[in-house]
């Protein structure tokens, strides 16, 4: 049999058994045996040197076909069984879209991130910007800047993490303040700001005490500013928090870095005033610390306190939670025990 008719066989055999074959695993045992380099194909070509040599292009010419036309066979099988395959998958996968979906367990924002956001939106009402804080402060601006020096026994209560003697994790959001009036140009307006976040001391963690809580520092620098200022703020931030019948009352403190002092009371909204255990009969319950800023503070930033007053207050978002909501223990907000943050789904 001549080279030329051994080429065209191999074509038609190859050709025939790609055709036959059912499985992939055929189709690339067809393609080894009969495209690879010890193939028939291959075999066969060999015999070229008895070709004579005005032929011998066409039978190249040839046995390029030959593979191209196996190789074209193989492939269009295999996209046969491919799809095939598909099909099979498919009609074995089939879903039944009448059935009823499985539920997606969906969770919710923390409580203390809910309360945060509320109060920060209460003060975005006003006018007030959110400023962020290092946790990592100086000891310059958590307490010199706030009219503590070092040797003063306000520190006492607020012992705190030093990193070095002038590092600490800071004890009070407060600290922000001093950053923030030296940065504001009065030129252009007063400074009103809330700084939110997490705040550090050394404590022993029970219900109601932990070394690590939320804060939230709020500052207005202004021409004029009055105790008037002050308790109109918090009035309206109490009956946001707490409910539009509640009332406040100031009463008489003291703070190294405001004078004067006062701690603000909210009316009962368990009893409404008449007294019960949550309010310890009094119809009243201390919510959080304010006052006039301390001259010495404006002072230390470069503010004239002859021209410009301030207000300061700071609040403790896991304190305005636990007395919304009744939560007893502060350890709780911590615990992520999902059972307790479930309770809380959507309620601000």
């Amino acid at each position: 049999m001549s080279l030329n008719d051994t080429l065209k066989n191999l074509r038609e055999n190859g050709i025939d058994e790609a055709k036959r074959a059912e499985r992939l695993q055929e189709l690339n045992d067809l393609r080894v045996n009969l495209l690879g380099k010890k193939g028939p194909i291959t075999k066969a070509l060999r015999g070229m040197k008895d070709v004579p040599a005005e032929q011998r292009p066409e039978i190249g010419t040839l046995a390029n076909n030959v593979k191209k036309d196996i190789q074209a066979a193989i492939e269009e099988k295999m996209a046969e069984l491919n799809k095939r395959l598909v099909a099979k998958k498919l009609e074995e996968e089939t879903i039944d879209v009448t059935l009823p979906a499985t539920k997606q367990s969906q969770g919710t924002k923390h409580i203390l991130n809910q309360t945060i956001e509320d109060i920060e939106q209460f003060f975005i009402g006003l006018g007030y910007e959110v400023a962020g804080g290092y946790e990592v402060e100086e000891d310059h601006y958590n307490f010199e800047r706030l009219n503590i020096p070092k040797d003063h026994p306000a520190r006492d209560m607020q012992d705190t993490f030093y990193l070095s003697d002038e590092l600490l994790m800071r004890t009070q959001t407060s600290a922000q303040e001093g950053r923030d009036m030296e940065a504001h140009d009065f030129t252009k307006g007063p400074l009103k700001m809330i700084s939110p976040g997490v705040v550090y001391r050394r404590d022993d963690d029970d219900a109601t005490h932990s070394h690590q809580f939320h804060q939230i520092e709020g500052l207005v620098v202004d021409k004029n500013i009055s105790m008037a200022d002050l308790k109109g703020t918090l009035d309206a931030l109490c009956r946001h928090v707490f409910g539009a019948d509640r009332e406040i009352r100031f009463r008489p403190s003291y703070f190294p870095f405001t004078e004067p002092s006062v701690e603000v009371d909210v009316s009962c909204f368990n009893c409404g005033g008449e007294g019960c255990r949550i309010c310890k009969y009094t119809g009243w319950i201390e919510v959080l610390g304010a006052g006039l800023t301390h001259p010495n503070v404006l002072k230390m930033s470069g503010i004239d306190p002859k021209e410009y007053s301030a207000m300061a207050f700071g609040l403790g978002p896991e304190r305005f939670a636990m007395l919304k909501y009744g939560i007893n223990d502060i350890r709780d907000f911590y615990l992520n025990d999902v059972r307790f943050l479930e309770q809380f789904k959507g309620v601000n």
